[in-house]
């Protein structure tokens, strides 16, 4: 009986593994692995989870801006908040994150809104996070996992390699190599 308590142990720690470093799927909250392909970041004029208008003009006056498209349905998001507040408080001042709340399905979306301020709250992350207009929703019909990290530069153009599931190392180190 041990033996077969600690092959079960084992499987449910390998699987976790696979889950965190794999992410959520957008829809179903299960593993996924791909996401969108484009090099412009869509136009959009929504809010924050506070109600402050947000539009793409955020990406101006950064060289680069993380965005972090993540769902309040996501334990790999969830985990990975607090250190994505911790690294938005150090952050130089050339860079930024923001977060896009997924599951939102648009700014009037409260329940979803409040779950993620709940969220951001718990986590100590402060950074922008903004819930998706018309465009925003269009363009995460093709983000098949959560989380996705892409990187956009001060002209809206998403730059380097995206990041499928939470790896906040990954996401400092191609933020490192652009500044560079």
């Amino acid at each position: 009986m041990h033996k077969l308590f600690k092959a079960l142990l084992m499987s449910m720690v390998a699987f976790s593994a696979i889950f965190l470093a794999t992410g959520c799927s957008a829809e179903t909250g299960k593993p996924a692995q791909e996401t969108a392909n484009s090099n412009k970041f869509p136009a959009f004029q929504t809010v924050d989870v506070a109600g402050n208008p947000v539009t793409q003009d955020i990406f101006k006056g950064k060289k680069i801006t993380v965005v972090n498209i993540w769902g309040t349905f996501c334990p790999p998001c969830i985990e990975e908040m607090p250190e994505l507040g911790k690294w938005a408080r150090e952050m130089p001042q050339d860079a930024q994150i923001i977060g896009l709340v997924c599951d939102a399905i648009g700014p009037s979306d409260k329940e979803t809104t409040a779950a993620a301020v709940k969220i951001l709250k718990d986590a100590n992350a402060s950074f922008v996070n903004i819930l998706p207009d018309d465009n925003l929703l269009k363009y995460l019909e093709s983000i098949d996992a959560v989380p996705t990290t892409i990187f956009v530069d001060s002209d809206g153009n998403i730059i380097g390699e995206k990041v499928i599931g939470a790896d906040v190392a990954k996401y400092k180190q191609q933020v490192k190599g652009y500044l560079k």
